[in-house]
């Protein structure tokens, strides 16, 4: 099993309606966007994923198949902060792929985008993802109170953050074509 990160693909459409349809909890991670579809995915890749100035996405495959996504939006080089996120179907959860994922993209953004701080948050009722912040030595700055809103219902978050002149942590980096 070959675990890279790369540039989502429009041909990668199917792969991510099959992670949509198989992880019913990933429909908060595209919030209205329209992902019923081949070619609805088709149009979310090429405008919810980018690679630009300000957001950059992986695809996270196992054997070139994406099965999740790494991410970095809201990049501001005057202060060089980003914030990063990342999703996994559910049957890629639970083998590190994200704990990787995260650590191997903030250390390209820390040494080839020269980020400085990068910030994530989490719902305080996702342990999992919490996890996978921690291990990738993102250090706990707080709860924002009811931060995210899904549907009625309102959600705090535990906001992370790394800093590029933080201790480094020792991990296997995955292949990044970025």
């Amino acid at each position: 099993m070959m675990i890279t990160l790369r540039p989502w693909r429009l041909s990668d459409a199917s792969a991510l309606r099959e992670c949509i349809a198989t992880s019913p909890d990933l429909t908060r991670q595209v919030g209205t966007a329209d992902v019923s579809s081949v070619e609805a995915c088709r149009a979310f890749i090429r405008d919810a994923l980018p690679n630009e100035a300000s957001a950059v996405n992986f695809a996270s495959c196992v054997d070139d198949v994406p099965v999740g996504n790494i991410g970095i939006s809201s990049i501001e080089y005057r202060h060089s902060t980003g914030w990063t996120y990342y999703w996994l179907a559910a049957g890629a959860r639970g083998q590190g792929i994200a704990t990787r994922a995260l650590a191997t993209v903030a250390t390209w953004a820390f040494t080839e985008q020269s980020i400085h701080r990068l910030e994530l948050g989490h719902r305080v009722d996702n342990p999992a993802s919490c996890r996978v912040a921690t291990r990738a030595g993102f250090i706990v700055e707080g709860v924002e109170r009811e931060r995210l809103r899904y549907g009625t219902e309102r959600f705090d978050v535990e906001t992370h953050a790394r800093l590029a002149t933080d201790a480094t942590i020792d991990f296997d980096p995955l292949p990044l074509a970025a």
